[in-house]
């Protein structure tokens, strides 16, 4: 039996096409587990079952994700301070007998690996392995993910009253000196002047708006006139050509002794 852990720890995990429904995880998903039997005689795989472990659920289902991100250096674990990189935990889903779910995965230094978002580890379970976790799950797998870096599985078993899975995950990221290269998306980080323009933006909309509102129940105002200011707005135009002209006017006439000619 087979054990594939798939991960995002950005976004839930997408639906992938042509994947039938029961092995695809709920939405909202984030870490998610899927159980397989190969049948070796008849060259056929069977779905064991689907476990969401982590993601952003309703409160009937287990609860939010509340991810929580700690740095290794910082642990107040005396082993953690040996380690450079950092751990995040991640709540969510409660399995198919109520038992409450947990993941955590620490991101540990490796400035040679290139990295994806989305990971897919696959563990081989061996019930008669002495070293085995809860199912039979081989603790210490590992996986190369052929970016450079190594998915491990480190355990899945219950600690006071939680079924955790622990992951460890070699990245470039965990470095404390790591550098962004450029390919991820920067559309979720927005710097000050984007939003200073869009708040720049929605300020002379609502003033807008709210002044021709004002001028078309006091004033009964049409057309141009419904905007405030509305002679000052017709007149730019005509300034920019003048202030133009006067701008040209200075350059062309900066070599004139006050605009008199020499007699």
């Amino acid at each position: 039996m087979n054990t594939t852990f798939t991960i995002d720890i950005c976004h839930a995990l997408e639906k992938q096409e042509g994947v039938p429904k029961e092995e695809d995880c709920p939405n909202n998903t984030n870490i998610c587990a899927i159980k397989r039997l190969d049948n070796t005689v008849e060259n056929k795989t069977t779905i064991i079952d689907t476990i969401p472990i982590a993601g952003e659920y309703s409160h009937s289902f287990g609860g939010a994700l509340d991810a929580k991100w700690t740095r290794m250096k910082s642990s107040a674990s005396n082993a953690d301070k040996e380690k450079e990189g950092v751990r995040l935990e991640m709540n969510g889903r409660k399995d198919s007998i109520g038992q409450k779910q947990k993941a955590i995965v620490e991101f540990l230094c490796d400035a040679s690996t290139r990295d994806d978002r989305r990971r897919d580890l696959l563990v081989a379970e061996d019930e008669e392995d002495d070293g085995t976790g809860e199912d039979g799950d081989k603790k210490g797998e590992e996986v190369d993910d052929e970016h450079g870096g190594k998915l491990k599985l480190v355990s899945w078993d219950i600690e006071q009253g939680t079924k955790i899975l622990r992951l460890d995950w070699t990245t470039k990221y965990g470095c404390e000196d790591a550098k962004d290269d450029g390919t991820g998306s920067s559309s979720g980080h927005w710097g000050f002047f984007t939003w200073f323009i869009i708040i720049a933006f929605m300020g002379v909309a609502a003033y807008l708006i709210f002044g021709s509102w004002l001028n078309y129940t006091k004033y009964s105002a049409r057309g141009w006139d419904l905007l405030p200011h509305s002679e000052t707005i017709r007149d730019v135009p005509y300034l920019f050509r003048d202030w133009m002209r006067k701008v040209v006017n200075t350059i062309q006439g900066g070599g004139s002794r006050g605009g008199y000619s020499a007699v």
